[in-house]
């Protein structure tokens, strides 16, 4: 693996994105994110040492308030959005000044924003974790699952795995009801013993890894389903790889699922019965040799999120000297043993 390039990939990426990342420029918390964790699995956080502070400042500088008066109390809208797209003066201790009337937090950002400052060895004594709780309370439904964003939104896993994850770091649950969440993930397994974004959809090995992780942080994988269909899950995990990895029955390999079901198969402690050579002999096909990166299929161009699940995907391998990767919150294991230290030093008190 080219482990030089990738970095120097990231690095890039931390830098200056190409012209077609501009129609995401709203999920900038992500891409950073991507390069953040990247990095730290390439154990080349050292690369941007002198940054660090400058990117913790950054990231804090997304976090939406409460407002002074009364009427911008509401907690509502309270979190991290993904860039400064509507622009604003800069405020390393607040946020960029704009019309609160038109901010407002998204819960995937929230979540990668929180991965990143724990991956740069922030304290989170700046977040604002009451808020931050009182906003997953409104963003609930009574399904179970979860808006993305105050003014409401598509609703399916991958909040609700926002959410556990959200929780988890602040260590809080307040704002997740765990009965009406585990009732949705129950609700969303297929005839197939797959497990779908929700009830009645299809299948899928990213929203499968979603309500399996989601179910591992809130302590609830061995109750929410029976032995026989955890049997079947796992079996349905196993039967999508092929040489990698791919999301759904009938479609090609990608180079993402090595981490969605790979890390799947991890929580449900079933990772040995991969075919590590075949997965392997597989991701190298997708980098890129000359400018790094890893791409979705063989012979396409490099991004930013499949050249962190590529190697997320051989982190879980244990392959190349990576670091270890955590599964259930997608950091490495240093990232998650420092937020453990966190919990253990009582520095997690909501405020």
């Amino acid at each position: 693996m080219k482990i030089d390039k990738h970095v120097k990939y990231f690095i890039r990426c931390l830098n200056a994105l190409p012209g077609a990342y501009t129609s995401i420029d709203t999920s900038r918390m992500t891409i950073l994110f991507f390069a953040l964790s990247g990095l730290d699995l390439l154990n080349a956080l050292d690369k941007i040492e002198n940054d660090k502070n400058k990117i913790i400042d950054w990231i804090y500088s997304l976090q939406i308030l409460p407002g002074e008066n009364t009427a911008d109390k509401d907690t509502k809208k309270c979190g991290f959005r993904g860039s400064s797209f509507l622009g604003g003066e800069f405020n390393p201790d607040g946020c960029f000044t704009t019309s609160e009337i038109y901010e407002g937090s998204h819960i995937a950002m929230t979540y990668t924003a929180l991965l990143s400052l724990l991956i740069l060895g922030d304290d989170l004594s700046r977040v604002n974790k009451k808020a931050i709780t009182e906003n997953l309370k409104s963003l609930q439904l009574k399904n179970g699952s979860f808006y993305s964003t105050p003014e409401g939104s598509e609703n399916d896993m991958r909040f609700l795995y926002c959410a556990c994850c959200i929780s988890y770091i602040i260590d809080n649950w307040s704002g997740v009801n765990k009965k009406l969440a585990v009732k949705y993930v129950q609700k969303s397994m297929g005839y197939d013993h797959g497990i779908s974004q929700g009830p009645q959809l299809e299948s899928h090995g990213g929203s499968t890894f979603c309500a399996v992780a989601s179910l591992h942080l809130m302590g609830e994988l061995e109750n929410c389903f029976d032995c026989k269909k955890l049997e079947k899950l796992k079996r349905w995990c196993l039967v999508r790889q092929k040489s990698g990895f791919q999301g759904r029955p009938n479609k090609p390999v990608d180079t993402c699922y090595s981490f969605w079901v790979g890390a799947s198969l991890k929580l449900l402690d079933c990772f040995q019965f991969v075919d590590i050579e075949k997965n392997r002999e597989f991701l190298l096909t997708t980098q890129h040799n000359i400018t790094g990166g890893f791409s979705k299929w063989p012979n396409y161009h490099s991004d930013a999120l499949h050249t962190y699940f590529g190697i997320c995907g051989m982190s879980l391998m244990n392959l190349y000297n990576l670091q270890p990767l955590s599964p259930a919150l997608n950091i490495s294991e240093r990232a998650h043993q420092h937020l453990k230290t966190l919990h253990n030093t009582n520095t997690m008190d909501i405020s």
